[in-house]
């Protein structure tokens, strides 16, 4: 099926995958914004709507909203761990509204709560690099066979974005490297 020039092609299932992962990318730093904040639940309430976006239900106005909260939530936060913690659950939500577009912008859908999370736990560990990788790590082994489909359809994540910016372009080459390695031997 052809698509329209500066489109990708997207299905549900895919949409569906992308924020299944990127919510269990973003509750695994959940802790990290509620013991700074433990009486926020607009963290856990985003990653909780993009489990059940990606589980099955509905794409709704409530998902965007949830997202938006945890949006808020990280610039209330005043610990760092904790904003990006709570960055990662509002990128999980988002994830949901990846659009079809060939733009780099779009991998940020897609790897933003990978991105958030490392960075999260790595200033929760007094900035330590090792950790981050770990997560990193982590994130590429987990990632469903959709996140690198769709990925191989976009270009390469953009430049910029600070310490989360770079996380994620480590993570969407790491991603395209075990795409093209799976093409090779698939």
């Amino acid at each position: 099926m052809a698509t329209e020039p500066g489109r990708i092609e997207l299905t549900e299932h895919e949409l569906r995958e992308i924020a299944g992962y990127a919510a269990d990318c973003a509750r695994r730093v959940l802790s990290i914004f509620e013991q700074s904040v433990p009486a926020d639940p607009r963290p856990r309430e985003a990653i909780e709507a993009a489990e059940a976006f990606g589980g099955g239900g509905r794409r709704t106005n409530a998902l965007r909203q949830s997202g938006w909260a945890a949006y808020r939530a990280a610039g209330e936060a005043v610990s760092p761990p904790a904003v990006d913690a709570a960055r990662a659950a509002c990128h999980a939500a988002a994830a949901a509204y990846l659009h079809p577009k060939a733009s780099a912008h779009q991998v940020k859908h897609i790897l933003g709560a990978a991105g958030h999370a490392a960075r999260a736990q790595e200033l929760a560990f007094a900035e330590d690099r090792h950790i981050a990788a770990g997560t990193l790590e982590w994130a590429c082994r987990h990632a469903p066979a959709a996140v690198t489909a769709v990925l191989g359809r976009l270009p390469a994540a953009p430049p910029g974005g600070g310490r989360v910016g770079e996380l994620m372009r480590e993570l969407d080459a790491a991603l395209r490297g075990r795409g093209r390695a799976h093409d090779a031997t698939g």
